[in-house]
């Protein structure tokens, strides 16, 4: 992996307001916006600065060498208004997919860059579906009076075009029964929520100091970018937010991610790199990220791995970062149908507490549901334990090593649901002190090698491990494929 340099811009200031831009929260900036990034752009880049205020937006579009940087007290706040976001043939959960233009997007360039210690808000409440189960009794109530309509007595969406939309899709965003024509498309327009940071191509990328939050979608979304800094920045969504990712790093090459705060309703941290046949043509990896001092709050897991991970994700450093209360903590996720070869992870220095299910967890039959929400409607684990044949749309984990875990108080301590055909093979778990409701289980698994591994159950015995090959604990060989259970 190269060392990784910020990316450098010519010595030239403009400010927001000499675009004609008003920060007083209500006046639409959109073309104060576009004008700046023109201006600077022609003039070979620079810094477009926003100082203080609530600076009212509709989508940002960036052009290369040019760094949007936000003053103390710059608030970047986007419409709700769904018609300043035009339908776009863009990407989502690791296929191309029909989008809304999301609030700031980047194609194809060079040196870009957001910075500074203000914040960018992307009315998410606009546009996401709401869970009653997931929110108060009250504020339940004070959505549904806000308009928008009912799919059922516990299924919120903001439109009709919404609810047209969800019902119309085969499951999969932005694929449909049939070919939609652009009467269609528009019929559905409001279903198709937008990630808020779309980053597509780019190099050299520096995202540092801002607070991202309240995303219509995704949070923060590199895909197929190279050399890429984000440093210092705190992503925060609600915990009911439905699909609010943190950072969703996809078939990106050489990433830093580091001193960074995450507190999501959905994956804070978590490395993609495509989705079954389409993953797999594209055939890009998710490679040399290194992940270091972080925070995670709530989320469905801290650093996560998948589940569309079909071009593969290789070369990966995780340390000194904590998780405190998300649902699961270390998460491998992935299923028959992917592909893609996840290896060479190195994970070391994790602090955990409070972790609602398991601290360490991989689970090759994902479903697309949280842990939560997989334990509360029985789906979780659920598809074929017969061995499949091996063929590309297999998925394989292996070579992955985690050392220096301390966690407490978790829901269990360690989870590993490989396939029959395909087991999760030579996973290094070293110095690692876990006390959880339930101990370890693992199945599926092959070369698993526990060396100073201490669990504290309340319930059940420590360690249950069945059909596990080359299984070593302390540098003993347990017998093969034979079920154990032991303190």
């Amino acid at each position: 992996m190269p060392v990784l340099e910020r990316p450098v811009f010519p010595d030239r200031t403009l400010s927001i307001l000499e675009c004609g831009g008003v920060g007083d929260g209500k006046t639409l900036n959109t073309k104060a916006f576009e004008d700046g990034m023109k201006r600077l752009s022609t003039q070979g880049g620079g810094t477009l600065n926003v100082p203080f205020g609530v600076w009212f937006t509709g989508p940002i579009v960036f052009r290369s060498n040019i760094n949007l940087h936000l003053e103390k007290g710059a608030l970047i706040l986007f419409t709700p208004d769904f018609d300043a976001y035009p339908l776009v043939k863009g990407f989502y959960e690791g296929v191309e997919a029909y989008r809304c233009q999301s609030p700031v997007s980047a194609r194809n360039l060079v040196n870009i860059a957001i910075t500074g210690q203000g914040s960018i808000n992307g009315s998410g409440q606009a546009w996401r579906p709401l869970k009653k189960s997931k929110v108060t009794e009250a504020y339940w109530k004070s959505v549904v009076n806000s308009g928008g309509v009912l799919k059922n007595e516990s299924y919120w969406l903001p439109s009709e075009k919404a609810l047209r939309g969800e019902n119309w899709a085969t499951g999969a965003p932005g694929i449909f029964k049939g070919i939609p024509t652009e009467a269609d498309l528009n019929s559905i327009k409001d279903y198709f929520r937008p990630v808020m940071i779309s980053l597509i191509e780019c190099k050299n990328v520096l995202l540092e100091g801002v607070l991202f939050e309240n995303s219509p979608n995704w949070n923060i979304h590199p895909l197929m970018c190279e050399n890429i800094i984000i440093d210092g920045i705190f992503a925060r969504n609600p915990a009911y937010s439905q699909n609010g990712d943190g950072l969703d790093l996809e078939s990106c090459k050489n990433a830093l991610v580091v001193n960074s705060t995450f507190d999501v309703g959905d994956d804070a941290i978590c490395l993609k790199s495509g989705k079954d046949a389409e993953g797999r043509k594209r055939a890009r990896p998710t490679e040399n990220v290194l992940v270091n001092n972080c925070t995670v709050f709530q989320g469905h897991g801290g650093f996560v791995v998948g589940s569309e991970m079909s071009g593969g994700v290789r070369n990966i450093s995780v340390s000194d970062c904590m998780f405190i209360g998300t649902d699961v903590g270390l998460r491998f996720k992935s299923n028959r149908g992917r592909g893609g070869v996840v290896e060479n992870i190195f994970i070391h220095n994790i602090s955990m507490t409070d972790i609602v299910n398991d601290a360490f967890l991989f689970d090759l039959y994902y479903g697309g549901k949280s842990v939560s929400e997989a334990m509360e409607d029985g789906s979780l684990n659920t598809g074929s334990t017969t061995a499949a044949p091996v063929t590309e749309e297999t998925p394989v984990f292996r070579n992955i090593h985690v050392q220096d875990i301390v966690s407490r108080n978790s829901g269990r301590a360690m989870f590993f649901n490989g396939l029959p055909e395909m087991k999760i093979s030579n996973i290094h778990v070293e110095n690692v002190d876990m006390s959880a409701k339930l101990g370890v289980e693992l199945s599926e698994s092959n070369g698993v090698q526990f060396k100073n591994v201490r669990i504290q159950a309340k319930t059940g015995k420590a360690f249950l491990v069945r059909n596990v090959l080359n299984f070593r604990m302390d540098g003993k060989m347990l017998p093969d494929s034979i079920r154990q259970e032991f303190n």
